[in-house]
């Protein structure tokens, strides 16, 4: 058909979709097809396996072969004949409660298919932006990206164990355009209020608020929630302690100057203090940004803080609003630390970028099939491993608003719990 020109590019990409949507679902672990469904259309029993049949192909002898067409099991002979009470049973068990939940959110539209719950494939491999074979799925994309306004509510991605605590991942189904848009600003919150109360009334102890969930604009980083719950029993953190932690031990030894450039967040200026604390001096770009952070920490700057117009330092502390040209005009060679939730454009083959605020994960943590946006395989956000160290730890307080907690006792508590640091990159790639 190939040859011929004939090849339906619709069949095609609905071929592939089914393929993926089908080898998903069934290694999940949970039933997502309700029993009405079934009862509804009978012929489906046939033509689509469960979770349970799949689980019987594992566990049994010479029964349920056919994981994509169980139609042959039932000719044959060979299905397994626990396969519906079981598929039953699993639909009435209890749901598992969450001690830890992270909230997210969709980044484009195509970063559906890089979760746990769309393509597989995608999901093994780090979040990149359109490429070709995207295309190809669009009429998917449309799709969910009907269904995500339709349906409007948050919906679970994925379910983690670490030793005994289950951390759930729940995704708001906005985009990042949403967010920087000024209009739907307030249904946003109501998505995220909603969340944290519905994490509330399952029982989780933390909920950790990721990406723009924690926006200033949008809530003062989380502390509106605080505000307008003073009772909340979970925990609300928005890992900027542990954000700081990191970055700071992201700057090669030895360093006596950076630059800051981006977007003065909160995470900015716990960094600009503890810099300076530390006798580091801080090149600031931009006379608002200075003056900014000039009249927050006053005298507590140590006189390490600067007004700069060189570029010629080697290690630059980056986050929203880096421009191009301030990349390009950075010397050979400069290490770009990103502070922020989402990483700079990599302008500069002769620069090093590290990555955004992350950790490598334990062993002991179960259940990581996937990529977490950008991120490699069984490396986690500090902002998602906050809200779990913080759970670990027992801590009772929030951490959002504009309250941070001591910086070093939560870098101790992180190590403790095994979540290692990165490699910062040191050499560049031939």
């Amino acid at each position: 058909m190939v040859l011929t020109g004939t090849v339906s590019v619709i069949a095609l990409a609905a071929y592939v979709t089914y393929l993926d949507f089908m080898n998903n679902m069934g290694h999940c672990n949970f039933e997502l097809i309700p029993n009405w469904l079934f009862t509804l259309l009978p012929p489906l029993k046939y033509i689509i396996y469960t979770p349970s049949f799949h689980s019987l192909h594992h566990v049994q002898f010479r029964t349920n072969y056919s994981l994509f067409m169980p139609f042959y099991d039932y000719i044959y002979g060979t299905m397994d004949k626990s396969s519906d009470s079981l598929y039953e049973k699993s639909l009435r068990r209890k749901e598992e409660s969450p001690y830890v939940v992270h909230l997210t959110h969709l980044t484009t539209p195509e970063s559906i298919y890089h979760l746990r719950l769309g393509f597989a494939s995608f999901a093994s491999k780090p979040y990149t932006p359109s490429t070709w074979h995207m295309w190809l799925l669009w009429p998917v994309t449309l799709c969910s990206m009907m269904l995500t306004w339709i349906y409007c509510s948050t919906f679970v991605v994925e379910s983690n164990r670490f030793h005994n605590i289950i951390l759930q991942t729940w995704a708001i189904p906005k985009y990042n355009i949403q967010y920087r848009s000024k209009s739907p600003k307030q249904s946003i919150n109501n998505l995220i209020e909603e969340a944290i109360l519905e994490a509330e009334e399952k029982g989780a102890r933390v909920l950790s608020l990721g990406l723009m969930n924690q926006g200033e604009e949008l809530n003062m980083y989380g502390g509106v929630y605080m505000q307008k719950h003073p009772q909340l029993k979970v925990k609300l953190v928005d890992g900027s302690s542990l954000a700081v932690a990191v970055v700071l031990n992201s700057i090669p030894k030895g360093t006596t100057q950076v630059v800051l450039r981006g977007k003065l967040t909160k995470v900015a200026c716990a960094l600009a203090f503890a810099l300076c604390q530390k006798r580091i001096q801080v090149s600031v770009l931009r006379e608002d940004g200075y003056e900014k952070l000039d009249k927050l920490l006053g005298t507590k700057s140590e006189g390490k803080l600067v007004l700069s117009k060189s570029y010629t330092c080697k290690t630059w502390l980056v986050g929203d609003g880096l421009s191009e040209v301030e990349q390009r005009k950075a010397s050979k060679g400069t290490l770009f630390i990103p502070f922020s939730q989402f990483p700079p454009k990599k302008l500069r083959t002769d620069c090093f970028y590290h990555t955004t605020p992350a950790m490598q994960i334990p062993l002991a943590f179960e259940n990581v099939d996937s990529c977490e946006n950008w991120l490699p395989r069984r490396v986690m956000s500090i902002w998602r491993i906050a809200g779990l160290v913080h759970a670990l730890a027992g801590w009772e307080e929030h951490e959002c608003g504009y309250t941070t907690s001591n910086i070093e006792k939560v870098w101790e508590e992180t190590l403790k719990h095994g979540f290692q640091p990165l490699k910062v990159p040191t050499h560049l790639k031939s």
